[in-house]
């Protein structure tokens, strides 16, 4: 049997530069943002701007996660830690999401109490906050759009930035049929609006950050199209006993036995190899350990 330890990473045209200055002004602006709902939001006893400011600091918690992945994929690893910190994202992402359960809970009682009990207040004010938020988010979203395609991590901060602004729209909506219309109520609505939203969100970081935290295969591998690729390469006859986890939020390592003919060369093992490496590379799996057999070997291992 031969062992095969590849630790090859993707080459997308990430400029690390741009990508920290943008991850960080993203940070500023929706954290500034933050500070001017929650004052606005207590100035006029507004539930729906307050709620939505909390939906604003996790997002802020969310880049912040994004800029601490992209930059412990540069952690070295150490003899305690033999894959350096990456996992530290991971970690952070599962206790996020156990905050913001807490948060949305303490959002949709205060909003049931106001639905009953409802408060005058400015719509003119709400429309406006939430005005800025549509430029600060919309903004936010611009800096990540060209490397949008290239990592998951980037894509993740867009696609969020954009439905913020979504969420600032409908409270802006909102706050101008306030103003018009006298129905205070219309702000418990929103900010329970608001917390189904941040609710969606928040379960999917719960159920993927607790996956990865478990070693899990990650949401999107599946361990039978990683089999299907191994089997369309000539050469190769089975792969078994795959295991694959996550490193961190982005990056994803692989082990598994690789089962060649007997008649198999050392070159030809060495291609099939090199081949199935740069396949799985396109599943974004970029640390991959692999256990050569031969048809005729009988392998005593657990679950083969």
């Amino acid at each position: 049997m031969s062992h095969d330890h590849s630790h090859h990473h993707s080459h997308a045209p990430l400029e690390a530069g741009k990508l920290n200055a943008a991850f960080i002004t993203g940070i500023i602006l929706n954290l500034l943002f933050v500070v001017i709902e929650v004052f606005a939001g207590l100035r006029v006893s507004s539930l729906s701007l307050i709620a939505d400011a909390g939906h604003n600091l996790a997002d802020v918690g969310a880049l912040a996660l994004s800029l601490l992945a992209f930059k412990l994929l540069a952690s070295k690893p150490t003899k305690n830690y033999t894959y350096g910190y990456r996992k530290t994202s991971v970690l952070v992402a599962l206790f996020n999401a156990m905050v913001l359960l807490v948060s949305i809970g303490a959002i949709l009682y205060e909003a049931a109490h106001r639905f009953f009990y409802p408060e005058p207040i400015p719509g003119i004010t709400i429309a406006i906050v939430a005005g800025i938020g549509i430029v600060i988010n919309a903004v936010s979203a611009l800096f990540f759009m060209r490397d949008k395609e290239h990592d998951l991590n980037v894509k993740s901060a867009y696609l969020h930035l954009l439905s913020d602004a979504g969420v600032s729209l409908a409270l802006v909506i909102a706050g101008i049929t306030i103003y018009y219309t006298h129905m205070y109520w219309l702000d418990s609505v929103m900010s329970i609006v608001v917390a189904i939203v941040i609710m969606a969100g928040t379960w999917r970081l719960l159920r993927d950050s607790l996956r990865l935290s478990l070693d899990g295969v990650p949401a999107n591998i599946e361990i039978d199209a990683i089999r299907k690729i191994a089997l369309g390469i000539p050469g190769v006859k089975d792969l078994h006993h795959i295991h694959i986890w996550a490193l961190s939020t982005t990056e994803t390592a692989l082990t598994a036995h690789l089962v060649l003919k007997d008649s198999t060369t050392v070159e030809e093992e060495n291609k099939i190899k090199h081949n199935l490496r740069h396949e799985l590379e396109h599943k974004n799996i970029h640390h991959i350990t692999l256990e050569t057999e031969r048809e005729g070997e009988v392998c005593n291992k657990e679950n083969c």
